[in-house]
């Protein structure tokens, strides 16, 4: 075991390139997991932490939002690599208390990665930066909390402070965090999902009248043809990879739509069976469509044309429960193909494939995630999804519907339970009428709403409950200026991360307890609740002692900071919520739509599932009381010559802005991140060398340009003029005002590039030599061959 965290920064001194393998998981996802998880955890601590992970009575996974089975139908190891290493992130035995501060100016710590920062450790108490200060210094809690207090109560006004969520917040924490916001009288409640699935959120709310999925676990397993557009699950969302397992034992045909061809869909190596231990896994995905970046609006749009020209419409359900048909239909019928070839880099005969597998299916789920919502045109694609749905009548039954595969494991929750920054009247009616003040009622700011509002000095304070705020953000350099602007930042979180670095004039890091800690708060064992991306809500109660004695949970903190902040005012019962979480859960019960009886629910096990009409009975709630076809153009997003289209991706060694280590075993890297990846045929056209070290030049319509430097070129399988590279590392090159269409969610997927000479400068310690592939021998590229 290694308590010991790296004391150098990254060094990409050995960067090694291989062919992507052709399955994913098997033996040696459990021992890289087991592996991170024994040198930070030790074999004790291990045992104790993911026997229990995803269980019925554990705690629920830190990663992604992928349901569990119903209770009786979960492994004893219920988890994925990736969710074994969030949490061994979690309960590392590695800490960063009061003698590293000390030992760590912030001119030291700003010159870290991420990977670095957060390969620290748990931060053990309450800490504050002082205004000039250079050091972030101890502080007890209350006086971090009267800093605050004090800090809010001196604003002009309430909409000066942005009070920011990540997905990680459980149901109790978000509901008392969106009253306490209300009640100190701002709408002010930017979250993660601005940054990922807000275009789903926007698109569904609009076509079905809620903006979440209409799929369970189940419908997975029972679908005839289940369809993955912009997501990889093998990296983001691995359980994923059982339930379509599971799905292909009972028939099923899997249809990838994806610029890359990702492993994970390829094949699949359960590491639970012993045909995943010892034999050849399970071959998942049919068909891959190696669709060109943004090109999926067309793509369905041809599909759905198919299926008209085909007869493949279910017209009961259209008739029945749907409006704007005829004018969709019309629409299709004058389909140019020749738009369609060049928006989606596939001819009519790939196409045709596809839309036979549409065509041959009587129930078919649809998956999508940020691949389809982070486009200018994202929520109309999405849109587009819903309609070839309705088309078949895929919504509403059995092995049947729309699935956004959301990214972190309670962004859907802290949505239910009002984080939000447009939230419904009905909502606001219901916190008034069972708290007794009228909760402001214009919008507040969305994440990037509130980063143009700290720049341009209109917020003074910003509040991040969870999260690496400035690494997810968009603009990585306006982001960055425009947090230090600010009076006061305040950061809750379990370890490290760019966001602590980057400051405003006065800064606090107040540190919390995470999931897989046990929460005496009140004197009483507490526990949580989380919702999925399916819309089941269930307990979630950690078996760990805390990190150190002086962590807080989330819902003390952001009661105790109401307190301090409010006072009586509103006569708001605090201290009650803070004594016992069952409090909070009878508000929610009588607030929330959907969850009356919810503490006595959650006392089921595996929990319970919440309300979806159209799921439920086929009704939908949107301003027609249809489902509503919508016709959207059809686009082809324009590179000029000589430049490429690129997408920002996840390495399999990461979660979000989360760098768990440097290899992507999946895409074939090892030991770095500062990569592009990229065609052969381009390579070669633009006079360029795999293995060549260049800088990312993004280039937008007003004529301004942002760069990322010294990015190794990788020659990578995928659609001519696409690239892909990491993020955050290449978050600079989204401009701010680059956002989709209806949802303000920045366009990550859809970055005009061009590469060009690397001009040196990079943000991690990046060495002279590095190794790459040609053809399937392995060479060592000379430090002069790659200037």
């Amino acid at each position: 075991m290694s308590r010991r965290a790296p004391q150098h920064d990254v060094d990409e001194h050995r960067l090694e390139v291989e062919e992507p393998p052709e399955a994913v998981a098997g033996p040696k996802a459990v021992a890289v997991a087991l592996k991170m998880a024994v040198e930070q955890m030790g074999l004790r601590r291990t045992s104790q932490t993911l026997r229990r992970l995803n269980q019925v009575d554990g705690f629920d996974c830190q990663g992604c939002a992928w349901p569990d089975p119903a209770p009786g139908h979960r492994h004893a190891a219920e988890f994925c690599e990736n969710g074994a290493k969030a949490v061994t992130e979690e309960a590392t035995l590695r800490r960063v208390d009061r003698d590293f501060f000390a030992a760590h100016p912030l001119d030291d710590l700003r010159d870290r990665t991420d990977y670095w920062l957060g390969q620290q450790g748990r931060i053990t108490e309450p800490v504050r930066l002082r205004p000039d200060g250079t050091h972030y210094e101890p502080v007890s809690w209350d006086e971090a909390f009267a800093t605050i207090a004090g800090h809010l109560r001196g604003l002009d006004s309430p909409d000066q402070a942005v009070f920011y969520t990540s997905g990680k917040t459980s149901n109790e924490a978000a509901f008392a965090y969106q009253l306490f916001v209300r009640a100190f009288g701002t709408n002010n409640l930017p979250d993660c999902s601005n940054m990922c699935h807000e275009s789903t959120s926007v698109a569904l709310a609009e076509v079905i009248g809620i903006g979440k999925g209409s799929v369970s676990l189940q419908d997975i397993h029972d679908a005839e043809l289940i369809v993955i557009a912009g997501q990889n699950p093998g990296t983001n969302h691995p359980r994923m990879l059982t339930a379509l397992e599971i799905a292909k034992r009972n028939g099923a045909r899997i249809l990838a739509i994806n610029p890359l061809r990702e492993a994970g869909l390829v094949r699949f190596k359960n590491p639970q069976k012993a045909r995943g231990i010892a034999g050849r896994g399970t071959e998942l995905a049919d068909l891959h469509l190696p669709v060109r970046i943004n090109g999926d609006l067309a793509l369905f749009q041809a599909i759905g044309s198919l299926l008209l020209e085909w007869g493949c419409v279910d017209r009961d359900f259209v008739e029945r429960h749907t409006v704007g048909f005829e004018d969709w239909a019309a629409h299709l019928r004058t389909l140019d193909w020749d738009v369609v070839r060049r928006a989606t880099g596939l001819d009519r005969a790939q196409i045709e494939e596809a839309a036979r597998m549409f065509r041959d299916s009587s129930a078919t789920v649809t998956c999508w995630a940020m691949g389809i919502t982070q486009h200018r045109n994202a929520v109309a694609t999405v849109k587009e999804i819903a309609n070839v749905a309705f088309l078949q009548g895929n919504i509403g039954k059995p092995g049947a519907g729309l699935c956004p595969v959301r990214g972190h494991s309670n962004v859907q929750g802290d949505r239910t339970m009002g984080i939000w920054e447009r939230p419904p009247g009905h909502f606001l009616d219901g916190l008034r009428d069972e708290f007794g003040f009228e909760p402001p009622r214009e919008p507040g700011l969305d994440t990037v709403a509130a980063i143009e509002a700290l720049r341009d000095g209109e917020a003074k304070v910003f509040f991040g409950m969870g999260g690496n705020f400035v690494s997810a953000a968009p603009d990585t350099e306006v982001t960055e200026e425009a947090m230090r602007t600010a009076d006061l930042t305040v950061h809750v979180s379990t370890k490290l991360n760019r966001s602590h670095v980057v400051h405003g004039r006065e800064a606090l890091i107040l540190p919390t307890m995470g999931r897989s800690e046990r929460d005496l708060t009140g004197g009483r064992l507490q526990r949580v609740t989380v919702e999925d991306s399916m819309s089941a809500v269930h307990a979630s109660h950690g078996p760990l002692s805390p990190a150190s004695p002086h962590l807080r949970s989330e819902v003390d903190i952001v009661c105790s900071l109401a307190e301090a902040t409010l006072g009586d005012r509103h006569d708001l019962p605090w201290a009650a919520f803070r004594s016992d979480y069952t409090e909070i859960r009878r508000r929610i019960a009588r607030v929330v739509p959907g969850c009356a009886a919810y503490d006595e629910k959650v006392d089921r096990p595996g929990g319970f599932v919440l309300p979806h009409p159209p799921r439920d009975s086929r009704t939908f709630p949107t301003e027609r009381d249809r489902a509503i076809f919508t016709v959207s153009p059809t686009e082809v997003l324009q590179v000029p010559e000589g430049r490429l289209l690129l997408q920002t991706i996840r390495s399999h060694d990461q979660f979000n802005t989360t760098i768990y280590g440097l290899d992507d075993r999946y895409r074939g890297i090892r030991n770095g991140r500062r990569v592009v990846f990229v065609h052969p045929d381009d390579i070669e056209a633009f006079g360029l060398r795999d293995g060549q070290r260049v800088d990312l030049v993004s280039e937008w319509e007003d004529g301004s340009e942002r760069r990322a430097p010294s990015f190794r070129i990788v020659a990578y399988d995928q659609p001519r003029g696409c690239a892909a590279a990491y993020y955050p590392e290449t978050n600079p090159l989204v401009p701010l005002g680059s956002t989709a269409i209806g949802s303000n969610c920045p366009t990550s997927k859809s970055v005009i590039v061009r590469l060009a000479p690397d001009t040196g400068g990079t943000d991690a310690q990046v060495s002279d030599a590095g190794s790459v592939i040609a053809g399937d021998a392995k060479r060592t590229v000379e430090p002069d061959q790659l200037s």
